[in-house]
């Protein structure tokens, strides 16, 4: 997964009451999701390593 900089970030809504909390609330649940989905991609691209390497070590006769 490539790397992303946010270099600005700007977001409005209205709610009815605390913002900061319904932002905090919002943004945690979805940088969760997304970090589940990276840490699934970690998993599925070491697997994939450790998969490939099987019989590497194996003597050569």
């Amino acid at each position: 997964m490539p790397k992303v900089t946010i270099h600005q970030l700007e977001v409005r809504f209205q709610v009815d009451g605390d913002d900061g909390a319904v932002f905090t609330k919002l943004f945690n649940k979805h940088i969760q999701a997304w970090a589940k989905l990276y840490e699934d991609q970690c998993a599925r691209a070491e697997r994939t390593r450790t998969e490939r390497s099987f019989g590497d070590g194996e003597a050569q006769q």
